[in-house]
């Protein structure tokens, strides 16, 4: 069944899985058609747009690419209007996250730290601008609170999301008035399914929050909603989800 064209259409990146995946999910409850972008996870990528156009017949769909690389986000966001014809939100949610000791950093950690976080929003970002401004719409950027401060061990990433919270506040002043532009930044959501954090530095950091737990990817998804469909007059901000952690850093 064809696209309802009504209906809002946002592309997520990172959608695939984990807290990207409940922000489409989110996203689509409230109405939107989503297209969910992955890397590598073609087939979570499929099962979820399956999963929502069950739901509501033609209101999802996938597109692939490394959005670090050159050329991937202008095709990325050229797919989408080629298949859509219109662009309301961008959610740059992808993220590459691994540790970078100084001493051991390497082209290969950057390019995909820096490609990933910073570089890869910038370029859909602008490709998605004109689009974007047709419809007075909105790009949401997943920062993170380690972009003000940084995470001991991971000074590559630290430096992408600090990047990123600084390109959510220049495309604002930049896009405005027709785009708004804010961020989310999480703190302990879903740990790394690598094993980064340890049993106890994890529960080192819940007991650092004020709030005493980790929160969930519903947490940031409904964020992300608020911004996209209940904020007109907020722009230029980085809300932080994550239990009043950013107090005690």
């Amino acid at each position: 069944m064809t696209h309802d064209p009504t209906r809002p259409v946002i592309l997520v990146t990172g959608a695939a899985r984990r807290v990207g995946a409940e922000i489409a999910r989110t996203l689509h409850a409230a109405g939107a058609t989503v297209v969910i972008h992955h890397r590598h996870s073609a087939a979570e990528a499929e099962a979820l747009a399956a999963d929502l156009d069950a739901r509501r017949p033609g209101s999802a769909s996938t597109v692939q690419g490394d959005v670090g690389q050159d050329d991937v986000p202008e095709a990325v966001v050229a797919t989408v209007l080629e298949r859509y014809g219109r662009l309301d939100a961008l959610v740059n949610n992808a993220s590459s996250f691994f540790p970078t000791p100084v001493g051991r950093i390497d082209l290969a950690a950057w390019n995909d730290l820096i490609g990933s976080n910073l570089k890869g929003p910038l370029f859909l970002s602008q490709a998605a601008a004109p689009a974007l401004a047709a419809q007075r719409g909105t790009i949401v950027n997943i920062v993170d609170i380690h972009a003000e401060r940084p995470l001991q061990g991971y000074p590559v990433y630290s430096i992408a999301k600090a990047g990123l919270l600084g390109l959510t506040r220049v495309l604002a002043l930049e896009l405005a008035p027709e785009v708004r532009v804010n961020g989310v930044a999480p703190g302990a959501i879903e740990w790394p399914e690598d094993g980064q954090f340890p049993a106890d530095e994890r529960a080192r950091i819940i007991e650092h929050a004020p709030l005493n737990r980790m929160g969930s990817p519903t947490d940031i998804a409904r964020t992300v909603r608020f911004l996209i469909f209940d904020a007109p007059y907020v722009t230029g901000q980085i809300i932080a989800v994550d239990g009043g952690r950013n107090i005690r850093l």
